[in-house]
């Protein structure tokens, strides 16, 4: 029950942040700029997720990705050139583009207000997290990471990458709290699969870019939501019942 929970931890590509979409643009983007304009009809967010899934364990994740479409698609660029290109498409999307879904900014002044601690576990890198910190108006406005968030955790904060459930440990740790005294909200099937590595329970925000693995995502939570209006009605029930 949320009554026993002291944490909240949340993912933030695709759970807080409407932001798979844009990524999916800015690595279509990147796709037709690194192989001469031209794109295969690949689900994007798939491919991008399952290798990110596949190099989870090597020392750097996104360079690994760089260098599959490097390969994928004949580009005569590095590796290293080719992340370089894409933070550099990414800039004005992060800025710009990248919005909380709608009300989630609610539930985390609810959830805050009701003495949470609030804490961010993401494979997101360092520079992006900072991009949405300091230069993303939309998320600065609502709920600004900084007075909202005990801890924001990103990929430079551990090793592996979710799935591997190193990001939570190092919550636990760091808090000094118990699995049981934390609750995971997220979207994506690596993410609920680090929450059941770590043996935490874990709840889902819809988002439509893990469809094509709902079954397994819903066999492996405790709890689906289709936004945080219905979340956040849950959470109210369960904590103010008389």
């Amino acid at each position: 029950m949320l009554k026993d929970k002291k944490v909240i931890i949340f993912d933030l590509d695709g759970t807080l942040i409407d932001s798979i979409g844009v990524w999916n643009d800015i690595d279509k983007e990147l796709i037709k700029a690194i192989g001469n304009g031209e794109i295969d009809n690949v689900d994007i967010a798939k491919q991008r997720d399952s290798k990110l899934k596949e190099y989870s364990k090597s020392e750097d994740a996104y360079q690994e990705y760089c260098k599959f479409l490097k390969e994928k698609y004949n580009s005569k660029m590095s590796a290293t050139e080719i992340r370089k290109l894409r933070y550099e498409i990414a800039d004005q999307y992060l800025k710009e583009k990248v919005d909380y879904k709608p009300n989630a900014e609610e539930i985390l002044k609810y959830l805050k207000q009701k003495g949470f601690i609030l804490v961010i576990a993401s494979s997101t890198n360092d520079r992006t997290i900072e991009k949405y910190k300091k230069e993303n108006k939309k998320i600065i406005s609502k709920a600004n990471f900084e007075d909202t968030f005990s801890l924001i955790y990103s990929k430079g904060a551990v090793k592996q990458l979710k799935p591997n459930p190193e990001i939570h440990y190092k919550i636990l740790k760091e808090l000094n709290v118990k699995k049981e005294d934390c609750l995971i909200i997220e979207d994506s099937l690596i993410g609920v699969e680090a929450a059941n590595n770590a043996g935490i329970e874990v709840w889902v925000m819809y988002d439509k870019y893990s469809d094509c693995y709902r079954k397994e995502i819903n066999k492996l939570s405790q709890y689906q939501f289709k936004d945080f209006n219905e979340m956040l009605l849950y959470m109210k029930n369960e904590l103010e019942e008389n």
